[in-house]
């Protein structure tokens, strides 16, 4: 395990505001939604932070639970 958090890349803060807010618009928080996708709250707020991005599968799920688009979750988000 790295011994300090990873610092946020443009992309993966963009993604993480977009899950942010469809979150926040369907009501639910990130301890539910985190539980939800099947992972832990701590990590889901990480994702949210821009510090790390989510396998496919967990996308697959968070899809799934925000009920949306996937151009909804990377709207915005340029690479490198």
């Amino acid at each position: 395990m790295p011994s300090q958090k990873p610092s946020p890349i443009k992309s993966r803060s963009r993604f993480g505001r977009n899950v942010a807010a469809l979150r926040a618009a369907r009501g639910l928080t990130q301890e539910n939604t985190a539980e939800t996708i099947g992972v832990s709250a701590r990590y889901f707020q990480s994702v949210e932070a821009g510090e790390y991005f989510p396998s496919f599968l967990t996308l697959l799920r968070l899809q799934q639970v925000l009920h949306c688009e996937w151009n909804d979750l990377f709207n915005g988000c340029e690479p490198e």
